[in-house]
């Protein structure tokens, strides 16, 4: 069953993975489409929050070498 997606302000990137389509909300991960979203079930919503841990650190990675 489809419902609508967390709201994020347009300007935030926060509680959104890179270019993926889910959006971070109410108590999960909600994978979104153009006619609403569901919410993640809980292994590939452990599944995203461990992605989203990796990318973070790999951002921190290259900003560290950027800066060196």
């Amino acid at each position: 069953m489809f419902s609508p997606a967390p709201s994020l302000s347009p300007s935030s990137r926060a509680g959104q993975l890179a270019d993926v389509p889910v959006v971070r909300g109410s108590g999960g991960w909600w994978l979104i489409a153009a006619s609403g979203a569901v919410a993640a079930d809980p292994v590939f919503d452990h599944v995203l929050d461990r992605h989203a841990v990796d990318l973070a650190a790999a951002d921190r990675a290259v900003e560290t070498v950027e800066q060196g």
